[in-house]
Formats: C-alpha cells, structure tokens, sequence
C-alpha cells in the first residue's frame, strides 16, 4: 500500500468512527479518557524512553534549546497530560446542549443543538503532549481525529498514541476514533489535507513554515494556530514594580511558548526610570536584548532591533524593545508588526486601559497581566488545540466548544408551508 492509499485507509476509518461516536455517552467517553490517563501513569518508563531517542536525535541534529523544551516528555509533564485529561472528563460534555429554542408563530418548535464537527486532522511538529491534548478534547467532543506528527517527535508519537489506542479500545469506543498517520514526510500531509470528503476541518501545530504549506495545499478548512508576536506595552502611568514583574515573568518564565512576550514597547515618559531596572533583571535570566535607537541610547550593551525583529516569533530568551511617545503609538506597532495574538498594556489610567483592550485587534489583550496566560487551562476552558488568531471559525484557546457546530431540528405536529 503506497502512501497516499495508506492516508485515505486512515481517514475512511476515522469517517466511520466519526459517525459511530455520536452513539455514545458522557459516560462512555470520560471511561476512555480515564484508561489513557491511567495507560500513562502505568508507562511512564516507555514513554521517557522512547522521548530520550528522540531528545538525543535532535541534539545530534543540533535543534535549539527552546525547540528541545518544546519536545521533552519528563514526569512533570506527564503529571500535566494526566491532569489535563482528567480536567477534561470533569468538563461538562457539549454534545447535545440545546443553544436556544423558538417557537414560531405556526407552532413550529425550532431548537439549536451542538454537534461534533465530525473528522479533525491535525498536523503538528515537535510537541508530543499534542497527541494527549488532542485525544481528550476530541473524543469529550464527539470527534474522530487523525494525527499526523513531525520527525523529530516520532518515538515519543508512536508510543503516545499506542496508549490512547489501547484506552480506547478497553473502553469499547471504535477504534478509528483515534487514528495516527506515522510518516513523518510533507508528502504524507499533502494527501491528508486533500481528504475534503472524510475530514472536516485541519488544525495545524507548528512553525511559520508548516502553517503557510498547510494553507497552501488544503483543501479542507484550516484553524490556524499561528505565530505568537506578544507584546507588552508599559505606559507613562504603569506602576514601575509590577510593570517590572509582569515584563519578566512574560518573556522569562517559559519563553519557548506561544504566549511569551517577543516585543516590549516602553512610554518615553518613564522609559529612563524603567529600562535600566528591567535591564538589570533580564541580564540575570540571560536575556539578549534588541533595541531601538532611543533604547539603545539608555541601554548602552545591547544590540540594535531592526524591521525584522518586530515581526520575529523568538522562542527563545531573546527580546525586542522599542520606546514610544504615546498610546497611539504602542496600539499602531502592535496592530502592525503583531500577530493578533496576546498582547498586554501596564497602566494605572483606566482611559488607556479602556482604549487598549478596544483599539488592539488580538484573540486576547490584557491589563496589568503578564501574557502567559492565554491558555485553555488557565482560561478554565481545560486543555486545548492552541490558540487560534483568526477570526473564524474559533478566535483565542481552541477547547471544546471550538470542536463543535451547531446544527438545527425542528419540531411539528404537521405543519406545511402554503
């Protein structure tokens, strides 16, 4: 069987699972949940193991330090995969609710009720908790799903989603409800995202290089989980402790992540009084600093940000800054070099905090918060896809309700339309 054969087995068993997962309660799904979780806890050894092959492949193929972050499995992390699956089974299931019901003038009882979307490929690179994340959330949701991971990550994949598998089936679920395609090539994703006739829509994980092939090539809708050009604005009124604390913990506490602060944008105002006092502290963390002329003229060591640095996901601790006049100007550089993702202002005037949270176009905009909360677990939404920075179908953390639609049924005693 040639590879493009391999794919369409793949998404004709998830289609009939698809179909099949509608029949099946809360109950039956949170069992199955509940056996990954504990097929985790029970193969932690194997899961460590195979993530160690994976970890020395990509030293050896001198992957950074912040993509090798993103790709380690220890036992923190497999304590959150195992919480995060345990939030979800506590989460109460969508499928089914009634969104809203009318009764027409003829006596017609019209009522929406969330669905499952049906078949969800997803596509992501070097994180292999996407495998947990995406299993939990599309089985409460009443989804099949077919995963397709990157190379880097394909030990730690393989052996990930043999456990779901194997909670899946001791939970009596069909089978193809979790599906993995283990190639690890583009060609592969190339005939996945052509399968408009068995996937409903393609959620794709990865770097700038991924999500524009995606877009590209599907034929399928595509929720984009996009690059995270965070930044934080610190304005002439912003209490300098706090702005200090937020601004560190934003780009310092897991830079690797989406939701990390890339560019700090400093009011002239307070900029003399405050960047020497944030300098001091980045240079503990080992922060390499970018800055404007005007940053550069208070921060003598630094190196100089240019037009490319404003539009630099770093993923690393890296940082650019740039010191503005005023608030236009934070809202304009942002609304520009941004990526609509998370951004934050530190402000004690509640005018500018006002015209901040209106005027930023992002999936999440903050005050006097670091950005690192732009997340479906701290949302309370439990775990989730990503973060979407588009507009539809789902804008910011893509938990359950974003796995479903909507659909309508009508209620008569047999009426007809004259």
């Amino acid at each position: 069987m040639d590879e493009k054969e391999t794919v369409l087995a793949k998404c004709k068993s998830a289609k009939k699972a698809s179909r099949e997962l509608v029949k099946f309660s809360t109950a039956d799904k949170n069992r199955a949940l509940s056996m990954i979780a504990d097929g985790l806890d029970k193969n932690r050894a194997a899961i460590k193991e195979q993530n160690n092959i994976d970890l020395a492949n990509g030293k050896t193929k001198g992957l950074s330090e912040a993509f090798l972050d993103r790709l380690a499995l220890n036992d923190k992390r497999i304590d959150e995969m195992i919480k995060a699956l345990n939030d979800v089974i506590k989460l109460p299931d969508p499928v089914g609710e009634i969104t809203s019901t009318e009764i027409r003038p003829n006596g017609l009882k019209i009522q929406k009720i969330r669905m499952p979307l049906g078949v969800i490929g997803i596509i992501f690179e070097s994180r292999p908790n996407v495998c947990v994340e995406a299993a939990s959330l599309t089985l409460k949701s009443g989804n099949a799903v077919i995963l397709k991971g990157g190379s880097d990550a394909i030990n730690s994949n393989i052996c990930l989603t043999g456990i779901i598998k194997e909670g899946i089936n001791k939970a009596g679920l069909p089978e193809g409800a979790v599906e993995v395609i283990e190639s690890t090539g583009r060609e592969a994703a190339a005939h996945l995202v052509k399968m408009k006739d068995y996937i409903d829509v393609i959620i794709p994980r990865g770097g700038y290089g991924l999500i524009k092939f995606i877009e590209e090539n599907s034929l399928i809708p595509v929720i984009r989980h996009d690059a995270g050009i965070c930044h934080t604005y610190v304005d002439e009124s912003a209490d300098i402790d706090m702005a200090v604390k937020v601004c560190f913990n934003a780009k310092v506490q897991r830079p690797s992540t989406c939701n990390a602060m890339e560019t700090l944008l400093v009011n002239s105002k307070i900029a003399d009084k405050f960047l020497p006092l944030m300098d001091a502290e980045y240079v503990k963390a080992k922060v390499e600093l970018r800055g404007d002329e005007r940053t550069r003229d208070i921060l003598k060591n630094i190196k100089e940000a240019t037009e490319h640095d404003w539009i630099t996901e770093y993923n690393d601790l890296i940082l650019s800054i740039k010191i503005v006049d005023t608030i236009d100007e934070a809202i304009e550089h942002i609304n520009t070099y941004g990526s609509h993702h998370s951004d934050a202002i530190i402000t004690r005037d509640k005018e500018a905090s006002a015209r901040f949270l209106n005027e930023v176009d992002s999936a999440a905009v903050y005050v006097n918060a670091s950005t690192r909360f732009t997340d479906g677990n701290e949302f309370g939404l439990g775990a989730e896809m990503g973060i979407s920075n588009q507009k539809l179908h789902v804008r910011g953390p893509l938990a359950l309700l974003g796995l479903t639609s909507e659909k309508y049924i009508i209620t008569g005693s047999g009426q007809i339309r004259g």
